[in-house]
């Protein structure tokens, strides 16, 4: 016989016989709404009169209840814990708090009643005055916000279901682009390169900018992080990279916002040049620098690079490099970009996979059209992360030109297109094969400084840079002079200063780095009373003191057999003309014999 189960989740008609014990459709009724505890059914033959456990009528038949064909019973369960869901599910994520606050925002654009148009009284609402939706194409267009919010991206996805009175949360998963030949296809041939076919080939690709941007704006808490960045340019005529730590906040400006906060800049190990510049792999320091960042509640946000070359006038300006008559972002910088991108996924829950796409930002110091010194931001779209992970193109020589790369036994290209406006302003398509502009892979983002700069690091010492060289090396009398420079809770704010003291190996992560990392941020005395008393701190001070005299006693003896020549002596120093290296202590470079300065 049929009986009808009526629940919260709608009318179910379930198949049972009259001898089945009651408990038959108790498992049924759970196996048909999916309840993870049957314990908890209860039935009801009326909506609103008591129901009863249907375990407390377990050992009675269905006829000796009285149920017969057709009937309509009433039942209720109890809904599993938050906890008990979390743990089914097979993919948690954790996304930035960021995201998780921006998902809690209805991200509407408020406008005033118009004067002009607005004819009702102030409570009502009208067209004219209705909020604007995140992704408004006119309001991106009239506050020049060239590519619309993450956030508001999805906002945008789920605009048809939110018509309907559904919450945009249940909209499809994000799917970042695969250009790879699938190689288990179902469909039963050999893998490729002996055959391919349409289920396991991938699509062709039509270049186009991307609608959207993961971070809209950079922030620099601080100008003193850009200016001892470039300050080393400056004083050596080499170009220099970093990696940007700080955290992402909302950003206001823009309707459902992003903007990388970044605090303090780690210059990983690196060989200089005045044209480039070659990193050093594998870069040892970037993990002490990631556990050193996330214990003063910072992540790695992007990177920073310097492309800057004098124009020899002697007024401290630049040549601009990067217009619109050459290039923006080169092929290379592209390519560097999305290996990055995909070495830092955003984790966010809108995906079937925990990611998609990246916040890790780029940012190259160069000059500008009036030869000063400025920042652009940059990040790649996914369509060029995932050509660059399918290995489809390759930098070119021209700087704002890509390459497709030429398909071979092991590497699979798939058609690429990209669209353009020809003499005629008509949208024509155009095959990429075999090279395409670059500014269809860009993401622009802008940067600016806090009106009220409130940083992490407010010491007003500068202490030396990690992993430069000559007089701007890090060593024990840097680190000695640096504490005797001021109180412990003016000099500890300071990034570079809190990784070369972790990097000397005599202070406790557990205890004494963790209360230095404290005194840093809160610059709170007791914490500095109770750190001067830990051992690893007295260690600490006593191999300095010890550093500093012997460096001081080994000076004086220098000094007296070498005249006064030792006390004018210059460091080690770059010429900025010929990029050599100089140690001999003259004012002229020994290679080409222009001034140092």
């Amino acid at each position: 016989m049929l009986v009808r189960v009526r629940s919260k989740e709608g009318t179910h008609r379930i198949e049972v016989n009259p001898t089945d014990d009651i408990t038959v459709l108790r498992n049924k009724i759970a196996n048909e709404l999916r309840i993870t505890d049957p314990s908890t059914i209860t039935v009801s033959d009326q909506p609103s009169a008591g129901a009863t456990p249907m375990d407390s009528l377990s050992g009675k038949t269905l006829a000796e209840l009285g149920v017969k064909h057709g009937d309509l019973l009433y039942v209720g369960f109890a809904e599993a814990a938050p906890q008990a869901q979390l743990a089914k599910s097979q993919n948690i994520v954790v996304q930035d708090a960021v995201d998780d606050y921006l998902d809690t925002q209805k991200g509407l654009i408020k406008r005033d009643k118009d004067a002009k148009f607005c004819k009702h009284a102030s409570n009502g609402m009208c067209d004219y005055c209705m909020p604007l939706e995140p992704f408004d194409p006119a309001y991106l267009e009239e506050h020049k916000i060239k590519s619309m919010s993450f956030h508001a991206y999805l906002r945008k996805l789920g605009s048809h279901e939110k018509k309907q009175g559904t919450n945009y949360l249940t909209l499809p998963s994000l799917e970042e682009p695969s250009y790879k030949v699938k190689t288990n296809c179902s469909s039963g041939h050999p893998p490729w390169p002996a055959s391919i076919c349409t289920k396991c080939q991938p699509s062709a690709i039509t270049l186009q900018r991307q609608t959207f941007r993961m971070v809209d704006h950079v922030e620099f808490s601080s100008a003193s992080i850009i200016d001892n960045f470039i300050g080393y340019w400056r004083s050596t005529g080499l170009q220099r990279f970093g990696y940007l730590y700080g955290r992402y906040e909302p950003y206001p400006e823009v309707p459902l916002g992003i903007k990388a906060v970044v605090e303090a800049i780690y210059e990983p190990p690196q060989e200089g040049d005045s044209e480039g510049l070659k990193l050093e792999a594998p870069i040892e320091g970037e993990k002490s620098a990631d556990e050193m960042a996330t214990a003063c509640g910072l992540q790695r946000v992007g990177m920073i690079y310097t492309d800057l070359t004098d124009d020899g006038s002697g007024k401290g300006t630049v040549l601009c490099k990067r217009h619109i008559g050459s290039y923006f972002f080169s092929s290379q910088e592209c390519q560097f970009a999305a290996v990055m991108q995909q070495k830092h996924p955003n984790a966010t829950k809108y995906s079937s996979t925990g990611t998609f796409g990246s916040k890790f930002v780029t940012c190259v110091i160069s000059g500008n059209l009036e030869g000063n010194i400025d920042v652009s931001s940059y990040q790649v779209s996914n369509t060029c992360v995932g050509m660059v992970e399918a290995d489809i193109v390759e930098p070119s020589v021209e700087p704002g030109i890509m390459r497709v790369k030429e398909p071979t036994s092991e590497r699979y290209i798939p058609d690429v297109f990209f669209k353009y406006k020809n003499e005629y302003n008509l949208v024509v398509q155009k095959d990429a094969k075999p090279s395409f502009p670059v500014e269809y892979l860009l993401v622009n983002a802008t940067h600016g400084f806090p009106v009220n700069a409130s940083p992490m690091f407010t010491s007003t010492k500068d202490f030396p840079v990690e992993n430069r060289v000559g007089a701007f090396s890090q060593d024990a009398g840097a680190l000695h002079r640096y504490l005797e420079s001021g109180k412990l809770v003016d000099v500890a704010s300071n990034f570079h200063f809190l990784l070369f003291a972790r990097s000397m190996g005599i202070l406790n992560d557990a205890e004494e780095m963790t209360l230095l990392v404290r005194i840093a941020l809160l610059k709170q005395e007791e914490d500095a009373n109770k750190l001067a008393q830990m051992p690893g701190w007295q260690t600490l001070l006593t191999v300095l003191k010890e550093s500093a005299g012997s460096s001081r006693s080994g000076g004086q003896g220098s000094s007296g057999g070498g005249g006064g020549e030792s006390s004018t002596a210059h460091a080690p120093w770059v010429c900025r003309h010929c990029t050599y290296l100089n140690t001999h202590g003259d004012d002229n470079c020994e290679i080409c014999g222009l001034p140092m300065g």
